[in-house]
């Protein structure tokens, strides 16, 4: 990993988080050097640039690209709004951070940064293999013709919904949170808000009615604190931390369980509105991702993007497979089952993503389509 900018704190910030495991440069050029005297220049390479390094010289970017093997950029920036992503994307930028964010969210967002780098290397370098995803420009005509039409028939029930959601309760009217979809791209995900505002903040609380969650022990809870006199026979089979130790097989099984129940649901979630448990039953939530659809991240049909905390956890050859196809609207797991309150279990939905990215077809859109239309309607409040 390579910082490139002349922010003498912020490096200092991120190094700390790295435990000193990130190299320096003030210019691309620095970074080059660095990068040519690397004993392994063919690993994937992850480079932190500032963002007043690219206003300096916005050809920096390209130097850069020419003389990386598939270099994932984070874009280092006080200003972390869309926006400034805009101005920039074109250049080549994966993502950005703010060069205060703490450590937590930092680690958090490194581990999805490193399995999206290495995985979009990966596929960079497997010819034989699965291709990065593009959508077919038939689909893309057909998407926009579409979502175009259909905002212009529904614009007075998106008034409408809107002005319900703004009267009810306070936050904003449209919900943006960052989604994984096609070839793991990130993008603001829109939907009508129809939870109260700190819905995202209580979601730990009501853990235990998520539909994808079982009975297994986490990580966290299998681990025990670790005494000054132990005796050593009993720390067969244990993995040893600065201040704990875990069984083994427990923490491995904690690792299965996040892995399994990677998806979350709640059934009669509490924390969802009067007007939100409406457009939810009746799918109106979901008509702002039309937007989306003109935008190009998403498609009509396709698997569901997921959030980055969902996303971040289906890391294996088979799970990864579903973001190589179209994220859309609707799929192939909600005609199946949506209308029986969305009782899939995790795995039966990943498969379903997975059967969806292997079988792609037009005709088979087509057959979606006309089936999400029998199971728009939910039975149960899901």
């Amino acid at each position: 990993m390579i910082y490139i900018g002349t922010s003498d704190n912020s490096y200092a910030h991120f190094s700390d988080y790295l435990g000193g495991n990130l190299q320096r440069a003030k210019s691309a050029e620095e970074a080059i050097k660095l990068y040519s005297e690397s004993a392994d220049a063919t690993k994937v390479t992850i480079i932190f640039i500032e963002s007043v390094v690219i206003y300096a010289s916005p050809k920096c970017m390209s130097t850069l690209k020419e003389h990386f093997a598939k270099p994932f950029f984070v874009l280092i920036s006080d200003d972390t709004s869309s926006g400034i992503m805009d101005k920039f994307v074109h250049l080549g930028l994966n993502d950005m951070m703010s060069p205060n964010i703490d450590e937590k969210s930092f680690r958090s967002k490194l581990q999805v940064i490193n399995f999206v780098a290495q995985k979009v290397y990966e596929q960079s370098n497997k010819e034989e293999s699965m291709k990065m995803f593009k959508l077919p420009l038939g689909i893309r005509i057909f998407d926009i013709v579409f979502a175009g039409l259909a905002l212009l028939f529904l614009s007075p029930l998106l008034i409408c919904v809107a002005l319900a959601i703004r009267i009810e309760s306070r936050g904003n009217i449209i919900y943006k949170s960052k989604r994984v979809g096609s070839n793991y791209k990130v993008f603001d995900f829109l939907k009508f808000r129809s939870m109260y505002a700190d819905a995202d903040k209580r979601l730990k609380e009501f853990n235990t009615q998520n539909q994808y969650a079982s009975g297994a022990a986490s990580k966290e809870e299998s681990k025990e604190n670790i005494s000054d006199n132990i005796d050593e026979s009993l720390l067969e089979n244990k993995l040893i931390g600065d201040d704990f130790i875990v069984d083994e097989d427990s923490y491995l099984k904690g690792i299965n369980e996040e892995q399994k129940n990677a998806f979350v649901k709640l059934e009669k979630d509490p924390r969802i509105t009067r007007v939100g448990h409406f457009i939810r039953k009746y799918s109106i939530d979901e008509l702002p991702q039309l937007f989306n659809v003109l935008k190009g991240d998403m498609s009509i049909v396709g698997n569901r993007p997921l959030p980055v905390y969902e996303a971040e956890l289906l890391t294996n050859d088979n799970d990864a497979q579903r973001f190589f196809a179209p994220a859309g609207l609707t799929g192939l797991w909600q005609i199946e089952k949506r209308g029986q309150a969305g009782k899939l279990s995790a795995e039966e939905r990943k498969q379903l993503d997975v059967k969806y990215a292997e079988t792609y077809s037009f005709w088979l859109n087509i057959k979606i389509i006309f089936k999400t239309f029998a199971a728009f309607v939910q039975k149960d409040d899901v």
